[in-house]
C-alpha cells in the first residue's frame, strides 16, 4: 500500500470514477475490462457507516472467541475497540516503540491465536523505531477482557528493513494453525535487491511460522526449505513485491494474496489449499501477468499467474479483502472483494468456472481502502483511513 499523507488521501478519494467495469478472467490470459456497470453481479452493494473516530486505521479484525467485539487498528500504534458506533476502549497502546512517521510504517497488522480464549495470546505487525519490522505477541489482562498487557510483549521475528517502504504488514493463522507474515522487497523501486526472487532473504516473502512449538517459534516441517539448505526455512513462497492484505477463506480454505504493483499492474492471487509451499508468484519477472525484468521475453516457466489484475487507469494501489461468508447478505456468498487505494474504487470477484474467473467494479467507496476486515460472523467490513471510519459491506435488497 502507498500511504503519502492526508492531503493526497483527500484528493485520490475524489478520483473515483462513477462507473463499472466487468472482466472475465483465467490464470492463461487477462483481456481488458469491458464498460458494463454490476453486469455480473447478483446483489445491489452498499456502504453502510458504522464506527468513527479512529485515528489513521488500518486494519479491522474480531479476536474469535464469541464475544464480538470489532478490534480496530491505528498506524500511529493503538488497537482500539469498535463500541457504540465510535472508537471506545483502547485495547493496546505501543505508541512509544512504533515508528509511525513515515507513510508506509507504524502498526501494520493483527492476528488473534486461534485459542485466544484460552490463552489470551494476540500477534501484531509493525516497524521498530529504527524502521525494521518487528512481530511481537501480548496477552490480555486477566482482569479486564477489553485491555491487553502491554508488559506482557515477547518478541517472535524482528527482519530488517532497507527502507522504509514496502514493509508489508498483513498477519494472519491459517486454517492450519500456522501464523503467515507478509513481508514486501525491502522498497526502493524496482526490486533494487532483487529480494523478490531470492531465497536467502525474508524480503519479498510470504512467511509461515509455528508459534506454538519452539522458543520464540518452529518450522512447520512442511515448510519448503524447512532444512535451510537451498533458502530460508520461514519462507512459504516468494515473488511478492508487497502483499499488504491477505486473507483466507473460512470456508474453502483458499488464501487470496493481493499484491501491490510497481507503476503499471495491481494484481489479485489465490492459492489453493492444500497447496504445495515454494510457489513463486512472479517479482521482479513479472508484473501482474507481464513481463518486468526483462519487458519482454521473460521466462514465465513455473510462476503462478494472476487471476485478476488491473492497470493504473483504474487504480495504483490495491487493497486485498475477503471472500463473503456472512449470513446477512446470502446474494453476496462467494466473492471475493478488493478495493483501490488511490481510485477508491470497489470489486468484486467470483470463479464461475473452474481457473475462470470474473471480475466486476460494483462502486466507488469515495474514501481511500487502508484494508478491509471482517467480524466473527463473517460480514465485511472497509476502514477508511482518511476519515477514521468504519463501513458496513450490505446488500440494499
Amino acid at each position: 500500500m502507498r500511504i503519502r499523507g492526508h492531503a493526497v488521501l483527500v484528493a485520490a478519494a475524489l478520483l473515483a470514477v462513477i462507473f463499472g467495469f466487468s472482466t472475465l478472467l483465467t490464470q492463461a490470459a487477462l483481456p481488458e475490462a469491458g464498460r458494463n456497470a454490476q453486469a455480473n453481479v447478483a446483489f445491489s452493494p452498499a456502504l453502510e457507516k458504522v464506527g468513527e473516530g479512529f485515528t489513521l486505521p488500518l486494519f479491522l479484525t474480531h479476536a474469535g472467541d464469541g464475544s464480538g467485539r470489532i478490534f480496530v487498528v491505528e498506524k500511529g500504534g493503538t488497537i482500539a475497540l469498535l463500541e457504540n458506533g465510535r472508537r471506545g476502549t483502547v485495547f493496546l497502546d505501543i505508541r512509544d516503540r512504533v515508528r509511525s512517521s513515515n507513510y508506509e510504517q507504524g502498526l501494520l497488522g493483527l492476528a488473534f491465536h486461534p485459542n485466544f480464549e484460552r490463552n489470551g495470546y494476540f500477534y501484531v505487525n509493525y516497524t521498530n523505531r529504527q524502521g525494521h519490522t518487528v512481530i511481537e505477541r501480548y496477552s490480555v489482562l486477566r482482569s479486564d477482557p477489553n485491555r491487553a498487557d502491554p508488559s506482557s510483549a515477547k518478541r517472535i521475528m524482528l527482519i530488517r528493513q532497507p527502507y522504509a517502504n514496502h514493509n508489508g504488514g498483513m498477519i494472519a493463522f491459517g486454517p492450519d494453525g500456522f501464523l503467515y507474515i507478509g513481508m514486501g522487497d525491502g522498497g526502493g523501486a524496482n526490486d533494487p535487491l532483487l529480494a523478490g526472487q531470492d531465497k536467502r532473504t525474508l524480503l519479498g516473502k510470504i512467511l509461515r511460522i509455528d508459534v506454538d512449538n519452539g522458543d520464540p517459534y518452529a518450522i512447520p516441517a512442511s515448510n519448503p526449505y524447512a532444512d535451510g539448505r537451498q533458502g530460508l526455512p520461514e519462507i512459504w513462497s516468494i515473488g511478492w513485491r508487497n502483499p499488504w492484505r491477505f486473507s483466507f477463506d473460512r470456508v474453502t480454505g483458499d488464501m487470496y494474496i493481493a499484491d501491490v504493483g510497481q507503476n503499471r499492474y495491481e494484481e489479485v492471487h489465490i492459492e489453493r489449499r492444500g497447496a504445495p509451499g515454494g510457489l513463486n508468484y512472479g517479482w521482479n519477472i513479472m508484473e501482474g501477468s507481464h513481463c518486468f525484468s526483462p519487458r519482454t521475453g521473460c521466462n514465465r516457466n513455473g510462476l503462478q499467474m494472476p487471476i485478476a489484475e488491473y492497470d493504473h487507469s483504474q487504480g495504483i494501489s490495491i487493497t486485498g479483502g475477503y471472500v463473503y461468508r456472512g449470513a446477512a447478505f446470502p446474494r453476496m456468498q462467494g466473492y471475493y472483494f478488493f478495493a483501490d487505494f488511490g481510485s477508491t474504487k470497489v470489486w468484486a470477484l467470483r470463479e464461475v468456472r473452474a481457473n475462470e474467473w470474473e471480475m466486476t467494479e460494483i462502486m466507488s467507496a469515495r474514501f481511500p481502502v487502508s484494508s478491509f476486515g471482517e467480524d466473527e460472523a463473517g460480514e465485511l467490513y472497509l476502514v477508511d483511513f482518511g476519515g477514521g471510519t468504519i463501513h458496513r459491506l450490505v446488500d440494499r435488497e
